[in-house]
C-alpha cells in the first residue's frame, strides 16, 4: 500500500508542493479543512470538508493517521497526535517532527502560549521564505521515501 499525503489544509502554504512530490509518485492527497478551497481536480486529489468547530478537522486526520500515513501541518498538538499513531509529520517550512522533537515543540508552543495569555508580545512566526519551501520540498521527498521503505514486506529490499 502507497503512503498517502494529509495535508491540514487551511492556510497551508505548501500545497502545490503536495501535488507535485505526489504527482511523481502516484500518491493520493487529501485537503482537510472546515471551509470552501481551492484544489485541482484530479483523481489523486480529494478534498475534505469538515465541519466548522474547534479541531474538528485535525479530528479528521488524527483518526486516520498511522504509519502509511504523511501529514503536512504546522498545528504543534495535531503535530504531536500524529507523531504517536507512527505517521510522518512535517511543518510546511520543512521542519519533521518525530518523538525526539515533538516534545519540545509542544513546550515551546505552550510557553509562548502562556506568555501571550499573560500579556506578552512575543510577535507572530517569521515570514515564510523560498528556503522553506525548498526545506519542505526536500523533508516531503525523504519522507515519502522512507514510508515507501518501512512499508516493504520482510524480505524484500
Amino acid at each position: 500500500m502507497d503512503p498517502e499525503i494529509f495535508v491540514d489544509a487551511d492556510a497551508c502554504p505548501v500545497k502545490d508542493e503536495c501535488y507535485k512530490v505526489a504527482a511523481r509518485h502516484g500518491l493520493k492527497v487529501y485537503l482537510v479543512a472546515n471551509r470552501l478551497f481551492q484544489a485541482p481536480r484530479h483523481p489523486m486529489i480529494e478534498r475534505v470538508l469538515v465541519p466548522q468547530g474547534p479541531d474538528v478537522a485535525d479530528d479528521w486526520i488524527a483518526e486516520r493517521a498511522d504509519a502509511t500515513k504523511i501529514v503536512v501541518t504546522a498545528d504543534i498538538p495535531l503535530a504531536a497526535r500524529c507523531v504517536k499513531t507512527g505517521a510522518f509529520v512535517l511543518a510546511p517550512n520543512g521542519k519533521i517532527f518525530d518523538e525526539s522533537s515533538i516534545g519540545m515543540a509542544l513546550a515551546m508552543r505552550n510557553l509562548m502560549d502562556e506568555l501571550r495569555s499573560g500579556g506578552e508580545i512575543t510577535g507572530g512566526p517569521k515570514g515564510f521564505t523560498p528556503r522553506d519551501r525548498s526545506a519542505f520540498l526536500s523533508a516531503l521527498e525523504r519522507c515519502v521515501q522512507h514510508a515507501r521503505r518501512s512499508q516493504k514486506p520482510a524480505g524484500q529490499a
